[in-house]
């Protein structure tokens, strides 16, 4: 007991050593001359240099093929094939035995971590190493100077229909921070988080009906929307974690338009 109360704690303190973005607020937040990045829907991943990790510090078990000619200074960055596609990625990389499935995989890379200089100069470090390297399973997320917050809305109503998940925004000008800030935001249509299910409600002839889910600040509400056919036939089972997206919340906190997005496998 004593040693899982231990691999948490220290899970807790690493994931906390990662940069993490706030939600951006349009009448809040002045992003003139950030950076902007579409904000990939994959497996976020920290390379010490050595090894792969996940964003809660767990081993990420990827063949050495794969991350053999990696550099030997940090990365973050995440671990993508393409845009709406997330299931397959989670299925390919938290296999603990890794498989041939991971030549699709690449490893995007959005920052840089304990590095001098601010951000532009820290993405030097990898653009000049992939310059020398070329290595095909690293790749550098482009970065755009955001004008205005008409440059930015524009920019991400094309993302949005390309079916990307959204935008990350990120202040160019500090040096290298972790933990939650307001000088990275993410930016996007909607909102999501994750429930675990606690309960399997169905109709009247068996039939699957919705998830009863319980948010982490204890609220409880049911999830009966976003699922395919498929997906009703074979639902997710009580004690796993599914991700929703939502539009705000109801005066009794729970989330409104709620719509069933996948299964959350741990990290």
């Amino acid at each position: 007991m004593k040693f899982l109360i231990l691999i948490l704690l220290i899970n807790f303190m690493y994931s906390n050593q990662l940069q993490k973005p706030e939600i951006y607020q349009n009448s809040t937040h002045n992003i003139k001359n950030w950076y902007m990045s579409e904000k990939l829907d994959g497996i976020r991943a920290y390379w010490t240099g050595k090894e792969l990790l996940s964003k809660n510090g767990n081993k990420i078990y990827a063949p050495m093929w794969f991350t053999k000619n990696f550099p030997k200074f940090e990365l973050d960055g995440e671990l993508w094939t393409k845009r709406n596609d997330f299931e397959n990625i989670q299925n390919i990389v938290l296999d603990k035995t890794p498989s041939k499935s991971w030549s699709q995989i690449t490893y995007n890379i959005f920052e840089v971590p304990n590095q001098k200089g601010d951000f532009k100069k820290r993405l030097e470090k990898i653009k000049n190493w992939q310059t020398k390297n070329k290595n095909k399973y690293i790749k550098i997320i482009p970065q755009i100077i955001c004008k205005n917050k008409k440059h930015l809305e524009k920019h991400l109503n094309n993302l949005v229909n390309l079916k990307a998940e959204g935008i990350i925004l990120k202040n160019p000008k500090l040096s290298y921070f972790v933990g939650k800030s307001k000088n990275i935001l993410k930016v996007k249509k909607f909102s999501d988080m994750e429930g675990l299910v606690i309960g399997i409600n169905k109709h009247d002839d068996g039939k699957f009906k919705s998830l009863k889910l319980k948010l982490k600040n204890e609220v409880i509400f049911n999830l009966g929307g976003g699922f395919t056919n498929k997906q009703r036939l074979n639902h997710p089972k009580v004690n796993q974690m599914v991700t929703f997206k939502y539009y705000g919340f109801t005066k009794y906190g729970k989330p409104k338009f709620a719509s069933f997005l996948r299964v959350r496998r741990s990290e």
